[in-house]
């Protein structure tokens, strides 16, 4: 996917925080730390890893392909690639009110680990916190 198409898929799926702009992709995609996963165009994961941790930067998967097992798939293989990059943890921000995310991740094996007081502002000047979610990994897959 290009970073125009990652941007506007990512609109499409967040309102607040405000979606990514395709140089806001481009520039992620440009470190080499950073590695994309996609599902056709209905979804993508945005993760990097380095010293030993990964982070997943953001998973879109467009509304009408909710619920078909994309995002579940997305962070199985990015648990996956965070480990053949030598990610022995793994941690992601959610929105505390975003309850599918939060189940999605917490099905993958993440808990909580931290909250972000305010972190997130809505389109209306309101706050909502970030839950901050971890997991360990198992070390990196033979190959």
């Amino acid at each position: 996917m290009t970073p125009e198409a990652l941007a506007a898929l990512h609109a499409r799926c967040f309102r607040a925080p405000p979606p990514w702009s395709a140089a806001d992709f481009a520039g992620l995609l440009s470190d080499p730390l950073v590695f994309l996963l996609v599902e056709g165009d209905a979804g993508f994961l945005l993760g990097r890893a380095v010293a030993g941790e990964a982070e997943l930067l953001t998973l879109a998967v467009a509304p009408e392909a909710r619920r078909l097992g994309l995002g579940r798939k997305l962070v199985a293989r990015f648990l996956y690639q965070a480990q053949l990059r030598g990610a022995v943890r793994a941690f992601l921000e959610v929105r505390a009110d975003n309850d599918p995310a939060i189940a999605l991740y917490e099905s993958a094996g993440f808990a909580a680990a931290g909250r972000r007081r305010g972190y997130y502002l809505g389109q209306d000047g309101s706050r909502t916190d970030a839950l901050v979610l971890a997991r360990e990994l198992a070390a990196a897959p033979s190959q």
